[in-house]
C-alpha cells in the first residue's frame, strides 16, 4: 500500500437543486443520486466512492436542509447532521444565480460552528455575468471557507481539479472500501431510487413527495432481472393520478424505469409495479422504518 495514500469522508451540503447530486455523479462517472428540478429528491445519505492509485474519497450526498414539517423531514435532517459530523471535509454548494438566499445564510451559520475544513462551490456561473459571480465568490471568501471555487457543471467543469483540491484536505489512510466499489448501498436501493426518480420526472404537485418505493422482490438471472416493487402513496385520491387512464401513466413510468435499470445492471429487466396506500406515512416513525429510513 502506498504510504502516501489518502482516504476520507466528504459531505456535500446546500440548498436543494444547486447541483449536489450532479457533482457526485460526475465525480463517479455513474448515476447514484436522483437528479430532478424538484426539491427534496435526495432523502437519504447516499455514499459514492471514488478511488484511484493515490486516494479514496467517500462522498456523502446529503438531503437538502429543510424546515421539518413531517417525521420524514426530521429523518432527513438527522442524515444531514450525521454526515457533517462524520466528515473530514464539508463542501458547501450554492447557486451563483440565487446566492445568497436565507437558506444559504442559515447553512453558512451552521457551518461556521463546525471545526471541520470547508470548501465552498459556487455553481451555475453560466447563468450570470462574470462580474456578478466574481462578486459573489468574493462574498463567500470572507466566510469560514478554506477555498471558494466558481464552476458550471452544465459546461463540463473539469472534475479532476476539484478532486485534487479535496484530496489536499484528506488524512493519510488506507482505503475504507475495495477500489472497485462505487457505493456501500445495495442494488435494491438504487432500483428504488430509479423508480422514484421517474415519479418525480412524470408527476407534479404533492404526489412525488407523498410517494416512496420499496422493492419487494429481486430475482437475478444470468441475462435478466425480475423485479417487483410497491409504490406507496398517502391518499387514495392519488392512486388514479399515478395509474392514469387505462393504466397509461404507470406503464410509461414502468418502461422508463426499466430502461434506466437496464443501463445500471446491463441486462434485460422485467419490472412489476404495484400501487398501495399508507395514510400519512411521512409523519409516522414506524412507517419510515418499514420503508427503509433508518
Amino acid at each position: 500500500m502506498n504510504s502516501k495514500f489518502k482516504a476520507g469522508f466528504v459531505s456535500i451540503v446546500g440548498k436543494p437543486n444547486v447541483g449536489k447530486s450532479t457533482l457526485v455523479n460526475n465525480f463517479l462517472g455513474e448515476k447514484l443520486s436522483i437528479i430532478s428540478s424538484k426539491p427534496q429528491t435526495t432523502r437519504q445519505q447516499v455514499k459514492g466512492i471514488f478511488s484511484d492509485d493515490e486516494k479514496q474519497i467517500v462522498f456523502m450526498d446529503t438531503p437538502g436542509y429543510v424546515k421539518p414539517r413531517y417525521e420524514l423531514h426530521e429523518k432527513m435532517l438527522e442524515y444531514l447532521r450525521n454526515s457533517m459530523k462524520d466528515s473530514d471535509l464539508i463542501i458547501f454548494m450554492t447557486d451563483a444565480h440565487k446566492y445568497p438566499t436565507d437558506y444559504d445564510k442559515e447553512m453558512c451559520e451552521i457551518l461556521s460552528t463546525l471545526r471541520t475544513p470547508k470548501i465552498a462551490i459556487l455553481n451555475k456561473i453560466d447563468l450570470v455575468n462574470e462580474d456578478i459571480w466574481q462578486q459573489k465568490k468574493q462574498q463567500l471568501s470572507t466566510l469560514d471557507f478554506e477555498e471558494v471555487l466558481a464552476i458550471s457543471l452544465k459546461d463540463g467543469y473539469e472534475c479532476e481539479s476539484i478532486l485534487q483540491k479535496i484530496s489536499d484536505f484528506l488524512p493519510y489512510n488506507p482505503p475504507f472500501y475495495s477500489p472497485d466499489e462505487i457505493s456501500d448501498l445495495p442494488l435494491r436501493f438504487f432500483v428504488q431510487e430509479i423508480i422514484r426518480e421517474q415519479i418525480f420526472h412524470n408527476f407534479r404537485d404533492e404526489l412525488p413527495y407523498a410517494s416512496t418505493v420499496v422493492v419487494e422482490h429481486y430475482k437475478d438471472y444470468e441475462n435478466k432481472a425480475e423485479i417487483a416493487a410497491n409504490i406507496w402513496l398517502e391518499r387514495k385520491s392519488q392512486k388514479p393520478i399515478l395509474l392514469g387512464k387505462n393504466g397509461e401513466n404507470i406503464k410509461k413510468l414502468r418502461i422508463a424505469a426499466e430502461k434506466e435499470i437496464h443501463t445500471l445492471i446491463n441486462k434485460r429487466v422485467k419490472l412489476d409495479l404495484w400501487v398501495k396506500i399508507k395514510p400519512n406515512w411521512r409523519k409516522k416513525k414506524n412507517a419510515l422504518k418499514e420503508f427503509g429510513f433508518r
